[in-house]
């Protein structure tokens, strides 16, 4: 038994995912940690297709998430963990190398004042071009939060450890989701396991901490298949949306309201525009010669649209305890 090495709780929130999550499951079997160390937590909504079974393979433990927000499943898992640190993983990730988690608690534990461990999210052969433009060109995988993102400011590296921080005056970048690794203590000092909400919670407790430094494992974090197609892309901005709009009546504010690059009117007017997203296009290919800025006009339209449509649904049906989770799109590797 590794009893020295402290504990981690992977978190998941899943519904009918047994086209995706597999993988990510696999991947967390493949870290170099011992697994002894591992707990493997996922809070369902009430999945038809076998995702419990696969979690169960692999030796996770499955919890009912009766919420209505994509949100509470990981609070449902959450309240379960006995972990030190906590990693916060889609159903839709994979961890990209085997030594992350290691190198990831190694780095907290060597950096006081971060309060967490960002995952870069790097392409993947088993993900469409559309897939790779959105979450490795992007990061943000959605162009109007893009758009509405500051760009972080990078502080310095130390061996493969990197140092980030938010602009002075503005925390408009959206943190806590897809691998990041926090440390438990702190998330109970923000009452998470009762409250939890994603980037809500991580504004909650850089507030509370005054710690606004995050890292990255240099070329480490997860392949996020996010979305293959545009069409599933639609749907999935019509869902984040209405989430949104969720989030903000329970909450009444997001990181969308820190001071954000432009305003998110102002970001879904210019992607609806024709010739803007075309010009950026344009200047992403020049400057990084990759084809997959192709994509970027298609994606813009998308976006402005899914966001308008969002709304209108949200607005038509949001008393509907499962809107959200009915717009849900299938998820599948690349064939």
């Amino acid at each position: 038994m590794h009893t020295e090495l402290p504990k981690i709780s992977f978190i998941m929130p899943a519904l009918n995912a047994a086209g995706i999550i597999e993988n990510c499951l696999r991947s967390i079997r493949r870290q170099d940690y011992p697994q002894d160390r591992i707990e493997i937590l996922v809070g369902d909504a009430g999945s038809k297709d076998g995702t419990k079974d696969l979690v169960l393979k692999h030796g996770g433990q499955v919890f009912p998430d009766h919420g209505r927000n994509i949100e509470d499943g990981k609070k449902a898992a959450l309240i379960h963990a006995t972990g030190e640190y906590i990693v916060f993983i889609d159903a839709d990730n994979e961890i990209t190398h085997p030594d992350y988690i290691r190198l990831a608690v190694n780095a907290l534990a060597h950096n006081p004042s971060a309060f967490g461990v960002e995952s870069y999210y790097l392409p993947s052969p088993k993900m469409s071009s559309f897939c790779a433009y959105l979450t490795h060109l992007l990061h943000i995988s959605d162009p109007v939060a893009w758009m509405m993102s500051i760009k972080p400011v990078f502080l310095g590296a130390n061996d493969e450890v990197e140092r980030w921080t938010f602009p002075k005056g503005s925390m408009a970048y959206p943190v806590g989701s897809n691998g990041f690794v926090f440390r438990a203590s702190e998330l109970d000092g923000v009452r998470a396991r009762e409250e939890y909400s994603d980037t809500h919670t991580s504004v909650r407790l850089i507030q509370a901490t005054g710690k606004r430094e995050w890292l990255r494992i240099r070329g480490r974090g997860v392949h996020h298949y996010y979305v293959q197609t545009l069409r599933e892309f639609v749907k999935k901005r019509q869902r984040a949306t209405c989430h949104f709009l969720d989030m903000q009546k329970q909450y009444g504010f997001s990181w969308t309201e820190r001071k954000p690059r432009v305003p998110g009117w102002f970001a879904c007017a210019w992607c609806a525009s024709f010739f803007l997203p075309c010009a950026q296009m344009l200047v992403g290919l020049v400057r990084s010669g990759d084809l997959r800025w192709l994509w970027h006009p298609w994606a813009s339209w998308a976006s402005a649209y899914g966001v308008l449509s969002g709304w209108w649904i949200y607005k038509r049906r949001g008393g509907d305890r499962k809107l959200i989770h009915s717009l849900q799109p299938r998820q599948v590797l690349k064939s």
